[in-house]
């Protein structure tokens, strides 16, 4: 199979689809990977160690496309590229249908076979390509939500730890998932008191029993989240509906009653956010302010730190690519019942019912 990798061009997006390790195994398997020049750049892999790996390189991404029998990328196809897919090309990607109906139609009229990652699910109900960028996602979101706390990025100036004698941040974390682990371990870590919402008591037991003594479970409703807003110096939400829009959890009231200079990550805002408030940003331009609260809701947060991104990414998306490879999409999602939950939409047809529902 001709396989190929364009390089990304989302706003701020450095990762790449493919490290030269798995260029080099698609080689050995028989298979022809082509490379955009630069595609592996921002992620720290240079051309010549796709070359040595392989794969050719090509200087014009409408190349790759109209060559390619699989394109694998990171992020949704944008315009210019869906209008470059193919009937029966296979393109392994994020795609997040159900925040947008342009992009779920346009991929549509395409006649591509539109695999994506946040969909490929395990017997389990785990989402293993979708993982791994969670992790990153929940940690990275403390990281930005502290730098947007300071006064000098907008925010009421509170140190996510405090000082002896100054308590610490107040950070309410919204969902108990892989987001919402990562962003509560890590802001446990700064110091902050946290507190976990989730709508599984199982799950609030579970966080209970790990988490160090500053992590606070409290069952997820309205009532709950509106009285933890208030004193809020920083939310992170990490909600998750597989293939859904994301739930709203926060209405515009709750944000007016929040303080001034509170800051709001939606790591939601992928799957169309879970805040009334909540528009997708890019991370030239990441925040905007909503009642005096800061609100950072960019759609592809692991984009700037692509080194560890990019490897954490293809260590889980690699055997599927190969699969897909080896086999082609229909004998591989015949065989393999997560990459089948992954096929959202095929040659025309939108074949996951979250998504059709949506539209």
């Amino acid at each position: 199979m001709i396989v190929g990798l364009p390089k990304e061009i989302k706003n701020s997006e450095f990762r790449v689809s493919l490290t030269p390790g798995g260029v080099e195994t698609l080689c050995a398997n028989g298979h022809q990977v082509l490379v955009e020049c630069g595609a592996g750049v921002g992620s720290g892999f240079s051309d010549e160690e796709y070359i040595q790996a392989g794969a050719k390189i090509l200087a014009q991404p409408e190349d790759i496309f109209a060559q390619a029998e699989m394109i694998v990328k990171v992020k949704e196809p944008q315009p210019h590229e869906i209008e470059q897919l193919k009937n029966g090309q296979i393109v392994f990607t994020f795609f997040h249908f159900a925040a947008s109906k342009e992009l779920t139609m346009a991929v549509k009229r395409s006649g591509c076979v539109a695999i994506a990652y946040e969909s490929v699910t395990l017997e389990n109900g785990q989402l293993p390509l979708l993982t791994p960028m969670s992790e990153v996602a929940g940690r990275l979101a403390v990281q930005q939500g502290a730098k947007y706390m300071e006064k000098t990025n907008g925010g009421a100036g509170v140190l996510m730890g405090g000082v002896p004698g100054v308590a610490p941040a107040n950070v309410v974390v919204l969902g108990g998932g892989v987001v919402g682990t990562q962003a509560a371990t890590i802001a446990a870590g700064m110091g902050a008191q946290v507190t976990v919402v989730d709508i599984s008591l199982d799950r609030l037991r579970y966080l209970s029993e790990i988490m160090p003594d500053n992590v606070t479970t409290i069952m997820s409703n309205p009532y709950n989240i509106n009285k933890l807003l208030l004193d809020a110096d920083l939310v992170i939400s990490g909600v998750l509906i597989p293939g859904s829009h994301a739930p709203c959890l926060v209405t515009r009231d709750m944000v007016s009653s929040m303080k001034t200079g509170s800051v709001i990550v939606d790591v939601a805002i992928d799957q169309g956010g879970s805040l009334a408030t909540s528009r997708a940003t890019t991370h030239q331009d990441p925040v905007y302010s909503v009642d005096g609260v800061l609100h950072y809701c960019v759609t592809n947060m692991p984009g700037i730190v692509p080194v560890t991104s990019t490897q954490a990414l293809t260590n889980a998306t690699f055997p599927y690519v190969l699969k897909l490879a080896n086999l082609g999409y229909k004998d591989a999602i015949k065989k393999d019942a997560a990459l089948l939950a992954g096929a959202n939409i095929v040659c025309g047809k939108i074949t996951c019912d979250k998504i059709s529902n949506n539209y």
